[in-house]
């Protein structure tokens, strides 16, 4: 029917909305190649190419057409939200792992785009940090401290064939790194802060990427492709939570800034939490998703065996959205509470 409501327009399309996202992943992108190198170049680039490799053959093996849904921009978002959650300059094989985990096992075991019950970027880096914890610690050094920031000529060399660079010289530990282990031994949080890899709050140069990252979210609610529901319940969680054991023990529980800014907050907060397959739909649903996505990162970096938090409590409630969905209908109209007809 011309006119009818269900003609999906091309603005609304996958592809157009996936195509947004990534442009709102631009800003944060870019200050990450300029403070850690042009690296994550190849790594955007490397992911790419696995993610389509890897959705082309197994669409091949289910028997579904292929120039759908290696055009529908899917699997280049998530290719991208791993390169970003991996350490820039890890080998080749690394990236190849995670993005195998994340298009085959948590996208197209579970039936495909939309049908997935995990965030599948997030699937991938949980494989890989599970699995290889020392190469996914290996983070490159920002470039005010590194003693050697590697050239695109060089980190392809570092990436695919193995390189003759001393990793000390342009790897480092992050602040949440620092920061974990600074809570332990008898030393205190401010122990971490006075090490040279930290910047004014977060790290050398993590309080711009995240800034970034918050333009490009406030860019995806300004156009209505998320709402701010769990990016806020997701961050004033954060907030909360590192905020109340920051007045308990200062000394070994960093503030509630620091955790904001550090790590992947910002990211996880407007583009993998907002995920709209694997999270919550309902307003009221989504405000319980977030708060306790950013409840537990900041207990999972505080108390948890993993430096950051964001990629396991996502997963955690991605398995939890169904229930809270459930729980959290809005009364229809005409009935009341309990489903009775109103009168």
């Amino acid at each position: 029917m011309i006119g009818s409501p269900f003609v999906l327009k091309e603005h609304n399309s996958v592809r157009f909305t996936m195509i947004k996202v990534m442009a709102a992943l631009i800003p944060g992108t870019l200050a990450h190649a300029w403070f850690f190198g042009p690296g994550i170049w190849l790594s955007l680039i490397w992911c790419g190419l696995l993610g389509i490799g890897f959705e082309a053959m197994i669409l091949v093996v289910r028997g579904r057409p292929l120039q759908a849904a290696l055009t529908d921009g899917s699997v280049l978002l998530t290719a991208w939200l791993l390169a970003l959650s991996v350490p820039t300059l890890a080998p080749w094989w690394l990236y190849m792992t995670g993005m195998f985990f994340a298009v085959v096992v948590a996208k197209h075991l579970y039936g495909g785009l939309g049908q997935n019950l995990f965030n599948p970027a997030m699937v991938g880096y949980g494989a890989l940090i599970i699995s290889f914890p020392v190469y996914m610690t290996q983070w490159a050094a920002p470039a005010p401290l590194a003693n050697y920031l590697p050239n695109l000529s060089d980190a392809f060399d570092l990436m695919f064939i193995g390189g003759n660079i001393t990793p000390d010289a342009y790897t480092s530990a992050t602040v949440l790194d620092s920061l974990k282990t600074a809570t332990r031994g008898g030393h205190t949080v401010m122990d971490a802060f006075s090490q040279p890899i930290h910047g004014l709050i977060a790290g050398k140069g993590m309080e711009l990427v995240a800034m970034m990252y918050l333009f490009g979210g406030l860019f995806l609610i300004a156009n209505r492709l998320i709402t701010w529901h769990i990016p806020a319940a997701f961050l004033a969680a954060i907030a909360l939570t590192a905020g109340v054991l920051w007045q308990i023990d200062p000394a070994h529980h960093a503030d509630p800034l620091f955790h904001l800014l550090a790590g992947g907050a910002m990211l996880g907060a407007f583009f993998i939490a907002t995920d709209p397959v694997t999270a919550c739909t309902t307003p009221r649903g989504k405000l319980i998703f977030g708060g306790l996505a950013g409840f537990l990162t900041v207990i999972i970096r505080t108390y948890g065996g993993y430096p950051d938090g964001v990629a396991f409590s996502v997963l955690i409630l991605n398995s939890a959205a169904p229930l809270i969905d459930a729980f959290s209908q809005p009364r229809v109209f005409g009935h009341a509470k309990g489903g009775r007809a109103g009168r």
